[in-house]
């Protein structure tokens, strides 16, 4: 699986927040609005989730360092 470059990922993570918050602040604004829902489509996209939120999780977690990365249990057997 290709992952992206983790300098995009955070040029496009800072991008979300910076409109997030500009929506947060001007929620009628539809210019705003739309730059907000161009940068989500754009880390959806680059993270390979649905949705906004999800992918902005997924672009902070990717750009954690690697020791501080969550991970999954391993498997139960079954049958023990």
């Amino acid at each position: 699986m290709l992952l992206p470059a983790r300098a995009e990922v955070a040029r496009h993570l800072r991008q979300y927040r910076s409109w997030e918050r500009r929506l947060l602040a001007h929620p009628a604004d539809l210019a705003v609005r739309m730059r907000f829902e161009d940068t989500a489509y754009t880390l959806c996209v680059l993270m390979g989730e649905p949705k906004a939120r999800l992918a902005a999780d997924a672009a902070e977690l990717y750009l954690r360092p690697r020791a501080t990365r969550r991970r999954k249990p391993p498997p139960v057997p079954r049958g023990l």
